[in-house]
């Protein structure tokens, strides 16, 4: 897992680095990493422009332009607030033949030396107007200018980088916005730094945690999963829920609903039932997909929440529980639960998300004592005893009518085979991301082009077989 640092623990760990290293060794170090990155992205090209601006974030690029002078590389430098300039490093700038302008002309990367990890909010006017006329490539220092680096929002011109190099560890804003191509430098704080704010499941970790047969197991053994979802008016909420738990795991399916003989027509598989309470056993419940807010609905939840097996409430079973609060005391407070909102859905159950989707999704777990996964480009999953895991994706692709459903199957499937339940969210967003990827190949494709996927996306994330 990839651990992530908030701005204030990150501070306080350079400080401790700082107090026993020579002055300016640690600024140096970073700027070393800044420049060997661009040299790599370069790639033979020689025409370098920064955009300084005050304190330390200004220091790095100017030293990284001193590191390129001196490989032969041109490099020029917009200097937003003369007066407050790095003076080490500009002096060091000058030293090597690095050129002050007003602006930049033609060159072939920028370096993003704007502002750093103490700035919050949006670019200022000066440096909103430079960004808005380049046409080369940024490469930015620690993180974007104009993003926050601890939520990742953005509230106005901000720099889109291809190349964000940063120091030490991962910020939040690493995994909560778009910095590009995201590379990490050893700056020496690794010591200083305890267990991490945020985490980011690696495609190993979910390669290792993804449920497979062995040598004696069966259909019972890997976990029997249950889907309470789909209608007459949205059977294929159904279809994909219960087609994405067959194919997560290995183990046994059952439906219970109204869409059973349309889920027994796509997947003879599943064992069908038309109501909830002929379903049988399962280790865990899927509710919500295309279910319904009615009474009959509401009964099904609550007996779903009433079976002490572990529970994935989507879609119509938020609903449910946002408008009828009492239906919250059918579960057994050691009943493990995974609500899995889109803002609008959080925002029946807790309130605005607001610009802060880490702190919104940890603010509904303690609340109802879950795991909430909060659906967006970058899904934020937060379990009550204050873990925190980030899954961003490259694309958009798996945004799309069906998506949701094809998820939840998914962490029905591995909460039934026993994934720790943050664990299973953790690992369907990622396979559910992976299988999007996957299926759209560079073109728009409906949820069941997702679903047939997943064991595409489940074989990449596995290790090799011998």
């Amino acid at each position: 897992m990839r651990g992530l640092w908030t701005t204030e623990r990150v501070k306080a760990a350079e400080e401790r680095v700082m107090a026993r290293v020579p002055e300016g060794a640690l600024m140096r170090r970073a700027a070393f990493g800044v420049a060997t990155v661009a040299l790599e992205h370069l790639a033979g090209r020689r025409r370098v422009g920064l955009l300084v601006g005050a304190g330390n974030n200004g220091g790095d690029a100017l030293w990284a332009g001193y590191f390129l002078r001196r490989r032969g590389v041109a490099v020029s430098a917009v200097l937003l607030n003369p007066a407050k300039a790095h003076a080490a490093g500009l002096a060091a700038f000058r030293r090597v033949g690095g050129r002050v302008v007003d602006r930049l002309g033609d060159v072939d990367l920028v370096i993003d030396g704007i502002v750093g990890l103490s700035a919050r909010g949006p670019l200022r006017p000066d440096a909103a107007e430079h960004v808005a006329h380049l046409d080369a490539p940024v490469l930015s220092v620690d993180l974007p200018s104009g993003v926050d680096p601890d939520t990742g929002a953005v509230d106005g011109p901000h720099v889109r980088p291809a190349i964000t190099v940063t120091f030490g560890c991962l910020k939040p804003v690493h995994a909560l916005a778009d910095c590009g191509d995201v590379r990490l430098v050893d700056i020496g704080l690794g010591p200083e730094l305890a267990g991490p704010d945020l985490l980011a499941l690696e495609v190993e970790d979910v390669g290792a945690a993804w449920p497979v047969p062995g040598p004696t197991d069966d259909k019972y053994t890997q976990g029997v999963t249950g889907i309470a979802a789909g209608s007459a008016t949205y059977p294929g909420a159904a279809v994909l829920a219960t087609g994405a738990a067959l194919l997560a795991t290995s183990g046994l399916v059952r439906y219970a609903g109204a869409a059973a003989e349309g889920v027994r027509a796509r997947w003879p598989e599943a064992i069908c039932t038309g109501t909830i309470t002929d379903a049988g056993r399962v280790q865990s419940w899927v509710v919500g997909p295309g279910l319904g807010t009615g009474l009959g609905a509401e009964s099904v939840l609550r007996t779903v929440l009433e079976a002490g097996v572990p529970v994935c409430a989507d879609a119509d079973a938020i609903t449910m529980l946002a408008n009828n609060p009492d239906l919250w005391d059918a579960r057994d407070p050691d009943t493990p639960l995974v609500l899995t909102p889109h803002d609008r859905e959080y925002e029946r159950l807790a309130g605005e998300v607001g610009t802060d989707r880490v702190t919104a999704a940890k603010r509904a777990a303690d609340k109802f004592d879950a795991v909430v996964l909060l659906k967006g480009h970058t899904t934020v999953i937060a379990s009550p005893d204050g873990r925190v895991l980030v899954n961003r994706a490259r694309t958009s692709w798996a945004a799309t009518a069906g998506s949701g459903d094809v998820l939840s199957g998914l962490i029905g499937a591995l909460l039934a085979a026993g994934l720790d339940p943050l664990l299973a969210a953790g690992c369907a967003a990622r396979v559910h991301v992976l299988a999007a990827e996957l299926a759209a190949d560079g073109a728009p494709i409906p949820a069941t082009s997702l679903l047939a996927a997943v064991p595409d996306a489940i074989r990449a994330v596995r290790p090799p077989t011998t």
